[in-house]
């Protein structure tokens, strides 16, 4: 028994192990099988499409990580490529960042690409024409639309703001319906403009108001005068040139976008409010008469608190072999946080590019046009340049709160000491009509390989009308002494600008060592303007509103006004451009334009302007092959010179105006006339004279990457009015050119990359400038100044003007008295120029005698350095945009707290800061340095996260959702208004006005679908 056991168990332990054995080599078996099929290749396609504007990318090279497999994009951006499932794949491409994606389990991939702006073969945009980034020898920077801000940008400019180094981006606030002062190295000009010319597709002098974000695939600034210098007399402010998208060859593809978002009121003044008014009414600070009895808070009679803004764009593009073509449309509803104030906009913009014979002709055609209703009654000024425009809100802040808005019988409350800005979002219309078309076309024939002869023409249409309404129950019938009810008044205005450019280029890489890219070319611009403007009182009724004038009553009785004008400008020029580079390391360019204008005197119709540069690739020297942290590095040198004829026109000729009715012998009543205008034979452009260093490099593999620019730029025999001598001359001015501003600075532009994973990137881009302007002089043999002044104060003791300049002074000088203090009265004190303190009467105050004056340069107002940080972390699917910027090391004049911090306002509502930051005074009126503050502010002005969904759907191309927040965060010391809406371009920045439109925050959320 034993024995039949031991020998059962041991076939027991024997089936046991051959059990455990099989199972073993099943496991092995079966886990060899999975990982042979894990292990396989397999077919893996694909789409490769720009992050830009989702256009396939035709040629973009796929390898898989570690192998030897490559394969290519077609025309389409689709790709298949054999790989397994833990392979990587590698997607790289000239001027995009290259990607690395995993393949996993998906057998079709979507993959977007980033522009790379640090790439050195990269071809930009420059003055009619292209050329590499490497051969580029002038200043000038590219933003692509991945990089615009994220916010809603009520005008293009808004989306280069902090983005460029040099440029300045001035808005007031949140007022939909101003416009951007714009300025680019500093001021250039008195008289003239300081604004860069607009080129948008090739059109000069462009309308801002006909672009959308989504439609613009780039904006390149042509910085130094080098750069501009093709553009002649148009260029002393700078260029930009504004790139729209296009169509691509292939399946048509549909793209919408929109947004919504809304403003929120912030930072506002602190005034009293009627418990407040009360109160020192009670403490005897105030006559219990200035009591009326009503509780009003008048900012919330003017706020719309449930506005919301909204954008829809829908673009069409797509094209066949030898043709593509890209249509648009969009409405754009901007509701701002003031009642009566918006801002409605619909337009197509539309694009078609064709082949034909043997692909040697070219034509492209560009047609967009733009309708807008514009609510102008509760915002302020219309003015593009007028940054100080603040409408009704000073009143609401600054009246009595005790004040009633309306009488017990319901009518408006009207008193002859004060206005009812309320009554006037009710009883008064102020519109809006605006229609903006271009239509223009370039037709290119390539006469044999590499020449091409282009024909570009443009017409442009800017028209609007203007119409306002008071009815019979509004405050200017109230307070029409001659009893005429009801104010009507309508004017438009119709604008053509026409050009036509012939051009040929030639465009070659010699051998591949010379590459020669030229052109020569004809531009000629024909700009008129025209305009009618008409005014009458007295009407019956309200029905007809401004729309039947001719009712009124003044008409009949002398009081009606009507005006109209036209007037005309014409500019020609030649123009050329070459461009050669030697074996990718050395690059000249040569630049010679002359234009003539029918602005300028009899004597001076014509003018020269040029350029020449350099550029040294260093990275492409042998000695460079061995710093494998170096990928580009380049020092380029440039000199050019540009001008500017942005004045009115007929400033050289005498021009006659109209004077008084008389009645002559007749007993007919007859206008006269007279000259109203010297002439001056000799009035010409103004020079600029620019010289430009600069540095541009790409480190580490892109990680680090930028450029640094040094200049000097002059601009000579500046244009502006002086005094002339009667006789021989017949009126006490002339308009003429003297003096000379300068300019120096430095500019930095820093990419970096710290972090670059498979799933995680993050990119942060660091903008910074520092310059220096000055007047060098304003006076010359015939016509002298001791100094010139600027930037009116205005309000309360006609104060004149804040910012005096002295020959060779920096733009900007805030000039006056220097506060010493008060005495035990509360009066004022100040130092004299031997730095005694006396009272304000003893205080010399000359603005002549400049030997024994004690007024004295007080501060600046133009601010040292600009400072911009964009951060950019993108993990999988996510994307996180932080933009900070600031400005530092400059004064502001708060207005707000010399007017309405001081006591002497009283009864009038004061600022709580007149009883204890300004308890001390009791002296009127004055200004002094005590009202200067510094306005250094860093602000976080935008964070934008987004979502990007990958879809492996052919139907849905891409899709993408956002969240922006603006204005989110202010660091600063001053106590007025948001620092960053006080103007700080043209000879009179730096003051804060009391009136500015109200500083808002906006929150936004958006969509993009491609299909």
């Amino acid at each position: 028994m034993n024995k039949l056991h031991n020998l059962l168990r041991s076939q027991s332990r024997m089936r046991s192990r051959l059990l455990v054995s099989a199972f073993l080599t099943l496991l092995m078996l079966f886990t060899t099988g999975i990982s042979s099929v894990f292990a396989q290749t397999r077919a893996i396609s694909g789409v490769v499409s720009s992050a830009t504007d989702q256009a396939p990318l035709v040629g973009v090279t796929v390898r898989v990580k570690g192998g030897n497999t490559t394969a290519v994009t077609d025309d389409n951006g689709n790709f298949t490529i054999q790989a397994s499932t833990n392979d990587v794949l590698q997607f790289s491409y000239i001027a995009f960042q290259p990607q690395e994606v995993r393949v996993g389990s998906s057998s079709r991939l979507q993959v977007v690409l980033r522009t790379d702006n640090r790439s050195m073969d990269e071809v930009v945009v420059v003055g009619y024409g292209t050329a590499r980034k490497s051969e580029i020898t002038a200043a000038s920077t590219t933003v692509k639309a991945e990089d615009f801000r994220q916010s809603a940008a009520r005008n293009a400019m808004d989306l280069l703001q902090g983005k460029v180094a040099g440029l300045q981006i001035s808005r007031s606030g949140g007022n939909p319906n101003t416009g951007v002062g714009i300025q680019l190295r500093g001021a250039t000009s008195i008289a003239g403009t300081n604004s860069p010319l607009i080129v948008i597709d090739g059109i000069p002098g462009g309308n801002l108001d006909l672009l959308q974000q989504e439609d613009i695939e780039s904006m390149t600034v042509l910085k130094d005068g080098s750069a501009a210098a093709i553009y002649g007399t148009q260029a002393n402010g700078g260029v930009i040139l504004v790139t729209t998208k296009k169509g691509v060859p292939g399946k048509t593809r549909f793209d919408y976008a929109t947004y919504v978002s809304k403003d929120i009121l912030q930072r506002e003044p602190d005034f009293m409010n009627a418990a407040e008014y009360r109160q020192k009414i009670a403490e005897g600070i105030i006559p219990e008469s200035q009591d009326f009895g009503a509780n009003v808070d008048a900012i919330e009679q003017l706020v719309r608190r449930n506005n919301v803004s909204q954008y829809h764009t829908l673009a069409i593009s797509g094209g066949g072999e030898n043709n593509s073509f890209r249509a648009s449309t969009y409405f754009r509803d901007l509701q701002s946080i003031a009642k009566e104030n918006g801002r409605q906009e619909y337009g197509v913009r539309a694009n078609f590019n064709g082949r034909g014979l043997d692909n040697k002709l070219t034509t492209q055609v560009d047609f967009a046009t733009n309708f807008g209703e514009f609510n102008l009654l509760g915002g302020g000024s219309t003015n593009a340049n007028d940054l100080r425009a603040g409408g009704p809100w000073l009143w609401a802040y600054s009246r009595n709160p005790t004040l009633p808005i309306r009488n017990e019988d319901g009518s408006w409350f009207y008193d002859q000491t004060s206005t009812n800005e309320v009554a006037r979002l009710y009883e008064q219309t102020n519109r809006r009509q605006q229609q903006t078309t271009t239509i223009s076309g370039t037709v290119g024939y390539e006469i044999m390989q590499d020449l091409k002869f282009n024909v570009f023409g443009s017409v442009q249409r800017n028209g609007w009308n203007d119409g306002a309404y008071a009815s019979l129950a509004s405050e200017p019938s109230f307070k029409n002494d001659r009893g005429l009810l009801g104010n009507a008044y309508q004017s438009s205005r119709l604008e053509y600008r026409y050009a036509f450019e012939p051009t040929i280029s030639f465009n070659r890489m010699i051998n591949d060592v010379h590459s020669v890219n030229a052109v020569a070319g004809y531009s000629y611009r024909y700009d008129v303007n025209q305009g009618f403007d008409a005014r009458n009182l007295g009407f019956q009724n309200d029905v007809f509103q401004e729309n039947n004038l001719n009712a009124g009553n003044a008409l009949t009785q002398g009081f009606a006004s009507m005006g109209s004008y036209k007037n005309d400008n014409k500019v020609i020029g030649f123009l050329g451009r070459l461009i050669y580079s030697y074996d990718g390391k050395y690059s000249f360019q040569g630049t010679y334009r002359r234009d003539g204008s029918t602005r300028f005197g009899r004597n001076n119709k014509w003018g020269n302007f040029g350029a020449l540069g350099a550029a040294w690739n260093i990275s492409q020297e042998d000695f460079m092959q061995e710093v494998s942290w170096v990928n580009d590095l380049k020092l380029r040198a440039s000199y050019g010179v540009t001008g500017n004829q942005d004045i009115a026109n007929y400033m050289s000729l005498v021009t006659l105006g109209t004077g008084n009715n008389y009645i002559y012998p007749d007993n007919v009543w007859r206008q006269t006339y007279g000259p109203n205008r010297n002439p001056n034979p000799n009035l010409r452009w103004e020079t600029k004279v620019e010289t430009n260093i600069g540095v541009d490099f790409s480190l580490l593999e892109g990680r680090v990457g930028g450029a640094i620019d040094v200049y000097r730029r002059d601009t000579r025999d500046l244009l502006g009015s002086y005094t002339s001598q009667q006789p021989s001359l017949i009126l006490d001015n002339i308009f003429t050119n003297v003096g000379t501003i300068s300019s120096k600075g430095i500019e930095l532009t820093l990419n970096l990359v710290p972090v670059r994973t498979q799933e995680v990137t993050w990119s942060v881009d660091i903008i910074g400038s520092s310059n220096r302007n000055r007047l060098t002089s304003f006076s010359n043999d015939t016509y002298k100044a001791d100094s010139r002044t600027f930037g009116n104060i205005g309000g309360f003791g006609a104060l004149g003007d804040a910012i005096r300049t002295f020959e060779g002074s920096r733009i900007g000088d805030f000039y006056g008295k220097r506060f010493a203090g008060f005495d035990e009265t509360g009066n004022w004190l100040f130092f004299n120029k031997a730095g005694e303190v006396v009272p304000q009467a003893q205080l010399n105050q000359s603005t002549v005698d400049m030997a024994n004056t004690d007024l004295a340069i007080l501060g600046n107002a133009l601010p040292k350095y600009y400072l911009s940080f964009n951060s950019v972390v993108a993990y999988k699917n996510f994307d996180l945009r932080a933009f900070f910027r600031g400005r530092f090391d400059y004064d502001i004049l708060n207005t707000l707290q010399m007017s309405y911090g001081n006591r002497v306002t009283l009864p009038g509502n004061v600022l709580n800061d007149a009883f204890d930051r300004h308890a001390e005074q009791n002296g009127g009126y004055v200004y002094s340095d005590y009202y200067l503050e510094r306005g250094s502010h860093f602000k976080l002005d935008e964070v934008t996260l987004g979502y990007t969904f990958k879809l492996n759907n052919e139907r849905i191309r891409n899709l993408r959702v956002y969240a922006t927040g603006t204005n989110l965060a202010l660091f600063t010391k001053y106590t007025g208004n948001d620092p960053d809406f006080i103007k700080d371009t043209g000879l009179d920045p730096g003051i804060d006005n009391r009136g500015i439109f109200p500083n808002t925050r906006s929150f936004l959320f958006g969509l993009n679908i491609g299909f």
